[in-house]
């Protein structure tokens, strides 16, 4: 291999190890709801992805999440919660409500309907 073949090849592994590290093992911005007349309440802002990206909340109480979309990029134009049976269109520069009651404790993934952007929501 001659000087040029190595350093594309060190340029891609890079650039490899980035996309894994960034889709599996970057820092996740986590929060719990808040609580208000007995619903658990969370204000999540999307754009490039979901800030935050793990919600936790209690079981057996009703949740409000409200997602804000603060971009109009197609990928982040529809939000699925398939273990809620959810399914939303997310307005660009709007809010969207999605009310749900979680019966069961676990990690219920949402996406958006490309799943690319990812997150979790946490029933303790």
């Amino acid at each position: 291999m001659d000087a040029s073949q190595i350093l594309v090849t060190l340029a891609g592994s890079g650039l490899i190890g980035f996309v894994v590290w960034f889709f599996f093992f970057a820092p996740h911005q986590r929060v719990a709801a808040a609580t208000s007349g007995g619903m658990q309440q969370v204000d999540i802002r999307v754009k490039g992805g979901y800030s935050p990206d793990v919600i936790e909340v209690e079981r057996g109480q009703p949740v409000q999440l409200h997602f804000y979309r603060d971009e109009d990029n197609s990928c982040s134009e529809e939000l699925l919660l398939p273990d809620f049976n959810i399914r939303r269109e997310l307005p660009p520069f709007q809010t969207t409500t999605i009310e749900l009651l979680p019966r069961q404790a676990g990690t219920y993934e949402f996406s958006c309907g490309m799943h690319m952007l990812r997150g979790r929501l946490v029933v303790n």
